[in-house]
């Protein structure tokens, strides 16, 4: 959990492409080269602690998300700091993607793309355009979602610091505690069921009725 990088990743990120030594992850300054990042959401994290904010960067570090509209933002991660990243291995890019289409590339399609389309949290959201990015890049042969990728995040993901894990559970665990306090099991029925239909919505719109949510 500390601000840094080890020095065996400092030359290699995880999305199948050498960087210069000088591109490393830096969280001060906001750079995650080759990395999908995750920050959490105000009041949907603080009752279900794996759902957050996500976006993608591209080799200098700079960030590129999802966050409305017609509008992917740039340099500027919606929603505050990031708290988590996974860098992109090489040995799981598609080398074939690779000859003609650039990581940077890539990202710049996939910006252009969203740029026309629509935002709405449950059918074309941040995650629909991080794993529409992987899928352009071919990482792991492609077929990402997004259901998959919030498992990858929530498997794979590496908090930036102590601070930043305290800072996306700290108000999950206030809010449960006040919860049973004032609800005791109704609150536990509803947070249940809320759960349950939100994660059910995305399992049924990604597995079983595939134009739902888009990519």
């Amino acid at each position: 959990m500390e601000e840094h990088v080890d020095s065996g990743q400092q030359s290699m990120l995880e999305g199948g492409f050498h960087l210069p030594h000088s591109m490393q992850i830096d969280p001060r300054r906001k750079r995650f080269p080759c990395c999908i990042v995750w920050t959490p959401l105000p009041v949907l994290s603080w009752l279900i602690p794996f759902i957050g904010h996500t976006g993608i960067c591209r080799e200098d570090g700079v960030i590129l998300d999802f966050a409305g509209p017609n509008f992917v933002c740039v340099d500027n991660f919606a929603f505050g700091a990031v708290a988590r990243y996974v860098q992109i291995n090489k040995d799981e890019h598609d080398d074939t993607r690779r000859e003609t289409l650039t990581w940077d590339d890539a990202l710049r399609k996939s910006t252009q793309e969203f740029q026309h389309r629509s935002y709405s949290l449950f059918t074309c959201n941040c995650h629909s355009f991080v794993a529409n990015n992987l899928n352009r890049l071919g990482f792991r042969s492609g077929g990402w979602n997004v259901v998959n990728l919030a498992v990858l995040l929530c498997l794979k993901g590496r908090w930036v610091s102590k601070t930043a894990f305290v800072r996306s559970l700290l108000p999950f665990v206030i809010v449960s505690g006040l919860g049973l306090a004032l609800g005791g099991t109704t609150y536990l029925s509803f947070l249940a069921l809320f759960a349950f239909l939100l994660v059910g919505w995305f399992l049924l719109g990604t597995y079983c009725f595939k134009n739902l949510i888009q990519l």
